[in-house]
C-alpha cells in the first residue's frame, strides 16, 4: 500500500447486532409508534373537539381497517427517516445500545435511509430475519448494518490509532 493511502475502517460481522437485539429494536419501535398514533389521535381528536370540526371526528370514528392500516404506514416512515437520519437510532436502537451504520461504520446518508426505510414495508420483510440471519432486507437492499454501538465505537477507536502509529510528526 502506497504511503498516501489512508485505509478504510469496514464493519465486520462480529459488530452486527444480536438477533435478540433486532427482535427488542423492532418491539420497542413498534410500541412507540403505538404510543405516538395514540397521542396524536388525541390532540388532534381535543384540537377537533375544541374548534367544532365535526367532520375530522365523524372520519376518526368511522376510518376503517385499510385507513387504519395507512395511517400505520405513515407513522412508520415518519418515524424510521425522521430517528435514523438524525440520530442513526429509534428509541429501540437507544435501548438495545445499537445504531444503523454503513460499511464504513458511519452515519448512513439520506438516500440509504430512505431506501431502508420504504423497505421495511415489503411484505414478510420480517421473515427475512430467519434462519440465523442478523442482517433484513431492509439492511441488504439499503447497504446498511445494524451494530452493536459500544463495540462499534472502541474498533472504530482502535483501528484510526493503529492507523496513527508511524506516521512522520511534522
Amino acid at each position: 500500500m502506497e504511503q498516501n493511502q489512508k485505509q478504510e475502517f469496514i464493519v465486520t460481522s462480529n459488530m452486527f447486532a444480536s438477533q435478540g437485539q433486532r427482535l427488542g429494536n423492532y418491539f420497542i419501535d413498534l410500541i412507540f409508534q403505538y404510543i405516538l398514533i395514540f397521542v396524536l389521535s388525541l390532540v388532534l381528536g381535543v384540537l377537533a373537539g375544541l374548534f367544532g370540526i365535526d367532520s375530522f371526528l365523524d372520519w376518526a370514528q368511522n376510518i376503517g381497517g385499510l385507513g387504519e392500516y395507512l395511517i400505520g404506514i405513515i407513522i412508520t416512515v415518519i418515524y424510521y427517516l425522521i430517528a435514523e437520519t438524525l440520530f442513526s437510532r429509534t428509541i429501540g436502537k437507544l435501548i438495545t445500545k445499537t445504531v444503523v451504520v454503513d460499511i464504513n461504520g458511519e452515519k448512513p446518508d439520506g438516500v440509504k435511509i430512505l431506501k431502508r426505510t420504504f423497505s421495511r414495508l415489503i411484505p414478510f420483510n420480517h421473515f427475512s430475519f430467519l434462519g440465523g440471519n442478523t442482517r433484513g432486507w431492509h439492511d441488504s437492499l439499503s447497504d446498511t448494518y445494524v451494530v452493536k454501538k459500544d463495540l462499534l465505537d472502541e474498533r472504530k477507536n482502535q483501528f484510526y490509532e493503529l492507523d496513527e502509529i508511524g506516521k512522520i510528526q511534522e
